[in-house]
């Protein structure tokens, strides 16, 4: 299985090389790794960058923590 968002609204989803536990770290606390990102010059790892920039095009809209199969296409 693979993890990623999926957005209730527009039916948009992103695939991250993550788990599901941490996707919905990420979703749940993303102001605070936004306020880190701020103060790092190093940058994140790239599937926080991806799911932050997700999260924030969607932002207002429902978004789930969403798995696919490994042979599923999105």
């Amino acid at each position: 299985m693979q993890g990623g968002y999926q957005c209730e609204d527009c039916g948009e989803a992103v695939w991250l090389a993550t788990t599901r536990a941490e996707l919905a770290w990420l979703k749940n606390r993303r102001h605070i790794v936004l306020e880190v990102q701020r103060h790092l010059g190093s940058g994140l790892d790239g599937w926080i960058d991806e799911g932050l920039t997700f999260l924030e095009r969607h932002d207002g809209h429902g978004v789930t923590v969403a798995e696919r199969g490994c042979g599923t296409r999105p």
